[in-house]
Formats: structure tokens, C-alpha cells, sequence
């Protein structure tokens, strides 16, 4: 009998290694850009070229499928997509979620998730999303993703299971946490990564990982798109160009497929800075989602919220966590507190007043789409934007909408100014508006000609100054609008100074902070009739993207960073003071206190540092 059971394993187990080489074909298509020029169009194309093909197994979509990740888009790519007769496997990339009007609450709804994993013929596949989610930084695969796979290895021990991984960017430094990744699949035997984003055919080394980056599915200045089939034979991997209605071509790329050896370990990103920092870590908390939001507090309490869909305080002595309610979408509304209430929107279509204490429900008030933006608070009244076009003020007490603004252009996911009885904010489709805040009546408009939406002033928070407002946009330019009229003072990029999102006020309310691409900490004077930059910090950080806001006080300025390092900067002098490492992941508006700071990161990271 124990002989008989031997020998059957040992078939199974032979029939498995059959099974496991047994040639297959699949398709990666990517970077679709469904709502872009002729993105729907190549899509179509390549969907009916699918449809004739013989002896592909299924489909791999590896994000990008919208230009904007607009809730239109969507639809239309799922349309589209709806007429392929193979399985199709699909996560979304930057361009579905950086900005998205759903908080890319509605890609998952559409195509129902935004991960997957799979065998096929002896092989397992795993795909994952990679944001930046409606934040302008490197890609990070989302903190509750990186839950997931750790889930699903758990439910599937064997490491010996040949594993491909997919993921919109490379696995490289243009994902924030590549190594959270990389060091989960190096636990199991991957044989390759692939990935879009680049928009070419190219073979990368990735911690000794082989790596592929497919083409775009779209036509550029040929006459058709394309994409690439993947052909899985013995112990190869060939990768062909499929234009359709033309030719496939011979293929561009061979590959071993093979355990991977480990060389040397790969540098990952380095705490070193906090040995010697003047900054004291307080007390730390992980979630387990991103953190997309800042931080508020009532002197005993701090309010964050994660993509996870939770709003929830944490003890401000200790970090504990102390409640948690739960939305039905992702949150990147930052939680203000008035009064004991806390309002705060949510991808779930809803704005709600929540008890600071206890975190119960007190009131909701729902609208049309998701709620990306974050409240100012002022007289007992919730200003707040949201993806519906409308822009609301409600009575903080007990949730009444007191008066609403509903000629807003595209969405909006910045917190408002108030000054000067004005509500002033930007939206996502170059719109740019100040509101008399007792009645919603627009006072004036402002637009900078952009055709482009991505050029919007919608991610700064403005500063207001000397009777002025002032902005900045990813089109690098500063510009400074008169408060009372809305008249244009000036508007003008200085040089190399690539300004961008990330602004702020200083102390004496002299200067505009803005913080260029290339890492510097500019001062702008408020008064003058020109772009004129008269105070510079001696900061020099590397390539630089996040979009969060300056804040500062007599002692220090505090500058945020898109891989997770928090500066102080002396407002008088522009020495730095101190430097903090929180995480590899964007820095989110902190909040100030005396002699603390709370601070959080996309990744997850809640600190408390005193200074």
C-alpha cells in the first residue's frame, strides 16, 4: 500500500511538471489611454484583432486603460472591452488614478477590482495596482495591496510554483516601495516581471528579477497600435509586437525562464539621517492602507483617514488607536474637527459629521459623485468641494446644507482659503474660483488658458497675502491674482525654478513658499509687482514631486518630500535644522504644535516628532 501511494504521487508529481511546461500564449496589451486622441479607437481595433487570434490563452491589461480615470471613460473602455471574447485580467495605472474623480474608488467597481492572481498551466500570476493615488508622486503599490499578497502567498505556501508579477510601473525607483515588492516576490520563484508606463518595448534587470516593458497600445505616428504576445515554451518566454489587421512580427525578445539567483543585495533606501537627526520620534503607528490625507486634532485626539475607506483618531499622547468608521470608499478627505464633530468626504459619495469622541455617525449629506476634497472650517460652517461639480457650505451642528455652488468645472480635491469673506479654491479642468462664503454666489473666476486639464491649479492649497491670492500648477508657473477683483497680477516661471504644487506661507507673512522640481525651497516676496524670489533655503533635495502644502511657524518651516523625508528649516537663516525619515513614501500636510509635529505618509507611517 505504501508503495501504491508512492508511485501515484510521484505520477501526480511528474504529470504537474508535464502540465507545467505545456506551451502557452497570452496577450499583454497596455497603456490604452481609453479617452486620450485615438485611445479608443486602437483599442477597438486591437480588441477585434484579439478576437481572430488563435491559440491565446487570455489577456493581461496592465493599467492605463483611461487618459483621466474620469467615471465617462471608464465606462467607455469597459465597453469596449466587454466585446473580447478571451478572460481578461486588468489593473489600473497612474493615469487611472492620479486623476480620477472617483479617488479611483470607480476602477474597481467597473472591471470589479483592481488586483488579481491566477494559475494557468503550472504558472501563477499576480497583478497589482501601483497609484499615485490622486497625488502627484512616484508610483507606490497601495499599503492594503501589498496586505493582499502577503494573503495570498499565505493561502498558497508552495514557493516552487513558477510566478510572473505584473504591475503598470517597473519595479525600480519609480515606485516609491519597489523593495516591499521586489522582497515579497524574491520569497517565491519568479521568473519574470512585466509592466507598461514607458510606452516602449524594453528588458530591464530588476534585483536580478528579469523585467519587461511592453509598447502602448496606441497608434502614435504609425498608422495602427499594437501589442505584445507573450509565448510561455519549455523553459523560454518569447515576446512579439501583434499590429492589427497587419503582421506579428518575429519576436523582439527570448528569455531563459529559470529560478532567479540572488546577487549581491540591491541598496534600498536609507534611515541614516534619523541617527543623527535633533528631531525625537514620539511614538509611531502603521496602518494597514495608504494614508492619503493629513491630520487634525482637538488637543486630545488626532483625525486621519486611509484608502482603506476608514476614518478613525488615534490618542494624541500615545497613538493609540482609539476609534475607526468605516466609509464605503476610499478617503483622501482630510478629517477637520469642529466642536467635537468631524467632517470629512469620502469616495462613497457622502460628507460626513462624525463624534470626535466615539466616532458614530451625527450626520451625513450626500452628493452626485466622490468627495475627494477637504473642509475649511469657519464660523461653525464646513466649506467643501467635491467630483459633482458642486461646492458646498454645511452648517457644522447638525449637517445642513446652507447653500451650494454648482458651476464648478471638473472635480475638486484641494482644501479651500478663506480671506476676505471669499471661499478660493481650483478644480481639476483649469477652473479657478472665489465664492462669497455667506451666500455661494461666485464672485469672481480666474482661468490660465491651459487646454490641458493636467495643468489645473486644483492640488495646492492658495495663499493668501498683501491682498492677493496666490497659486501654483504643474505647468511651473507662479501666479499672483488680486483678491478683491480676481484681476491677474502677475504670472511667471522663474528661470529654472520649476515650481509646483507645494506652497505655503511664511511667519511674518512676507513670503510665498514654493518648492521647486529640483528639490529647492524658494521665498517669493507678497508685495512685489513681479515674480521676484528674495529669500532661498539652503535645502537641497533630490528630485522632487509631492504636491503637499508648507506649513511653518517662528521656529521652523516644514518641508515635505515625496520619498518621505520631512525637513525643518529655519525661517530667518533658510539653514536646515533638522531632517527626519519617516518612510519611502510622499509626506502628507502635517500638523503643527508647539515644539511636535504629527506627520503621516502615503505608505501608511503615523509619527509624532519632537523637535
Amino acid at each position: 500500500m505504501k508503495y501504491t501511494f508512492i508511485l501515484v504521487f510521484l505520477s501526480f508529481s511528474v504529470l504537474w511538471d508535464l502540465y507545467a511546461q505545456t506551451p502557452f500564449k497570452f496577450a499583454q496589451v497596455t497603456d490604452t489611454h481609453v479617452g486620450g486622441h485615438t485611445g479608443a479607437d486602437d483599442l477597438r481595433r486591437t480588441v477585434e484583432d484579439l478576437n481572430q487570434q488563435k491559440g491565446l490563452d487570455f489577456v493581461i491589461l496592465s493599467g492605463d486603460v483611461t487618459e483621466f480615470g474620469s467615471d465617462e471613460e471608464l465606462a467607455l473602455a469597459k465597453q469596449i472591452l466587454d466585446g473580447l471574447k478571451l478572460p481578461l485580467y486588468i489593473i489600473p495605472g497612474n493615469h487611472d488614478s492620479n486623476w480620477s474623480e472617483s479617488g479611483a474608488n470607480s476602477f474597481r467597481k467597473v472591471f470589479g477590482g483592481e488586483t488579481f492572481f491566477f494559475e494557468h498551466k503550472g504558472y501563477q500570476f499576480i497583478g497589482t495596482t501601483s497609484g499615485p493615488n490622486m497625488r502627484m508622486s512616484p508610483g507606490q503599490v497601495p499599503r492594503e495591496n501589498l496586505v493582499w499578497i502577503d494573503s495570498v502567498f499565505k493561502a498558497n505556501p508552495d514557493q516552487n510554483k513558477p510566478l510572473i508579477s505584473i504591475n503598470h510601473y517597473p519595479l525600480d525607483s519609480s515606485l516609491n516601495n519597489w523593495f516591499e515588492l521586489v522582497d515579497r516576490l524574491q520569497q517565491r520563484n519568479v521568473q519574470l516581471a512585466l509592466c507598461g508606463h514607458g510606452h516602449i518595448n524594453k528588458l530591464y534587470n530588476w534585483d536580478d528579477i528579469p523585467g519587461v516593458m511592453a509598447r502602448s497600445n496606441l497608434r502614435a505616428k504609425e498608422n495602427v497600435g499594437g501589442y505584445n504576445i507573450v509565448t510561455i515554451a519549455g523553459d523560454s518566454v518569447f515576446f512579439q509586437v501583434r499590429k492589427p489587421d497587419l503582421v506579428t512580427e518575429d519576436y523582439w525578445l527570448k528569455l531563459p525562464l529559470k529560478k532567479v539567483n540572488y546577487g549581491d543585495t540591491y541598496p534600498r533606501p536609507t534611515y541614516a539621517v534619523n541617527a543623527t537627526t535633533k528631531a525625537k520620534l514620539l511614538w509611531e503607528y502603521e496602518d494597514h492602507g495608504d494614508i492619503g490625507t493629513g491630520i487634525s486634532s482637538d488637543g486630545k485626539r488626532v483625525f486621519t483617514a486611509n484608502t482603506v475607506g476608514e476614518v478613525y483618531a488615534l490618542a494624541l499622547n500615545t497613538g493609540k488607536r482609539l476609534w475607526s468608521f468605516k466609509t464605503g470608499g476610499k478617503v483622501y478627505s482630510t478629517p477637520e474637527v469642529y466642536k467635537g464633530i468631524v467632517v470629512v468626504g469620502s469616495s462613497d459619495h457622502y460628507i460626513y459629521g462624525l463624534d470626535a469622541k466615539t466616532g458614530e455617525e451625527k450626520w451625513k449629506v450626500e452628493t452626485a459623485k466622490a468627495v475627494l476634497g477637504t473642509a475649511s472650517v469657519c464660523d461653525g460652517n464646513a466649506y467643501i468641494g467635491s467630483s459633482d461639480g458642486v461646492f458646498r457650505s454645511i452648517r457644522i451642528s447638525d449637517g445642513k446644507v446652507l447653500w451650494s455652488f454648482d458651476e464648478v468645472k471638473g472635480y475638486v480635491s484641494t482644501k479651500p482659503t478663506i480671506a476676505d469673506g471669499k471661499v478660493i479654491f481650483g478644480s481639476w479642468e483649469n477652473g479657478f474660483y472665489a465664492l462669497d462664503m455667506k451666500t455661494g454666489k461666485q464672485v469672481w473666476d480666474w482661468n490660465s488658458g491651459a487646454t490641458n486639464r493636467m495643468f489645473s491649479a486644483a492640488a495646492c492649497y492658495p495663499v493668501v497675502a498683501a491682498g492677493r491670492v496666490f497659486i501654483v500648477a504643474p505647468d511651473r508657473f507662479m501666479t499672483a491674482i488680486d483678491l478683491k477683483s480676481g484681476r491677474q497680477v502677475w504670472r511667471e516661471k522663474k528661470g529654472n525654478l520649476k515650481v509646483r504644487e507645494s506652497m505655503g506661507l511664511s511667519p511674518d507673512r512676507k513670503l510665498v513658499y514654493a518648492k521647486t522640481m529640483d528639490g529647492d525651497l524658494i521665498g517669493v516676496s507678497v508685495e512685489k509687482d513681479s515674480m521676484s524670489v528674495d529669500w532661498q533655503a539652503r535645502l537641497r533635495l533630490p528630485y522632487e514631486l509631492t504636491p503637499t502644502a508648507i506649513y511653518s511657524n517662528n521656529t521652523a518651516v516644514f518641508v515635505p518630500s515625496h520619498s518621505g523625508l520631512l525637513s525643518a528649516v529655519s525661517p530667518k537663516s533658510g539653514e536646515v535644522l533638522w531632517q527626519y525619515k519617516i518612510s519611502n513614501g510622499m509626506v502628507n500636510p502635517p500638523l503643527v504644535l508647539k515644539n511636535k509635529i504629527v506627520v503621516s505618509t502615503m505608505d501608511g507611517k503615523v509619527v509624532m516628532l519632537g523637535y
